[in-house]
């Protein structure tokens, strides 16, 4: 009830799902770093202080809380933020209290660009630009990106791939699990 929806919701029934990730949790980095940083400004200001300001150090210290709280925020949308990847269509949800859909159809992609910093490299990330025709879509930036080489791959071959084998393959695979008695997802 309160939980934001499943991105596989708002899912066709005629999609398949290709891909589904999180941003990497690089992209919490700077975040950490800074909330660390000022609760260690805060209690060491705090101490500093001789015992005649304790109101000072309360308001010190419910800063830091403060301070906590909004990275905890910060953690819960990245945790509720996810690519989906379909056949038909990128989507991301976003949101902890007000869910926002980013739709984008795959037909629209007309280039497809993967950047890699030298931390991006090291820690396993990148950003992916996806062109479309003269226009500037919704989800034309996805920065944080998990695995950019393999989700370039895979993109690529949903758009410019020969579609008859990619729909030969997924009745394929749909068959199997069938066979196996499972419920296909995607």
């Amino acid at each position: 009830m309160f939980a934001p929806r499943d991105p596989d919701e708002y899912l066709l029934d005629t999609e398949r799902r290709v891909i589904r990730v999180r941003r990497h949790w690089a992209s919490l980095a700077w975040d950490a770093f800074e909330a660390i940083a000022l609760i260690a400004i805060f209690v060491m200001v705090s101490y500093l202080l001789p015992p005649s300001m304790w109101v000072v150090q309360n308001v010190l210290w419910y800063a830091a809380l403060l301070v906590v709280l909004r990275f905890t925020y910060i953690v819960m949308e990245w945790w509720v933020e996810r690519l989906v990847v379909t056949d038909k269509r990128f989507i991301m949800t976003t949101g902890v209290w007000t869910t926002k859909v980013l739709m984008m159809p795959i037909s629209k992609v007309t280039d497809l660009t993967y950047q890699r910093s030298f931390w991006g490299r090291m820690l396993g990330y990148g950003t992916m630009v996806v062109e479309s025709a003269g226009q500037i879509q919704a989800l034309n930036n996805i920065s944080y990106l998990p695995k950019p080489e393999e989700f370039y791959d895979t993109i690529s071959e949903l758009v410019f791939g020969d579609k008859q084998k990619q729909a030969e393959r997924f009745s394929m695979i749909k068959a199997q699990r069938a066979a196996r008695g499972k419920r296909m997802v995607g």
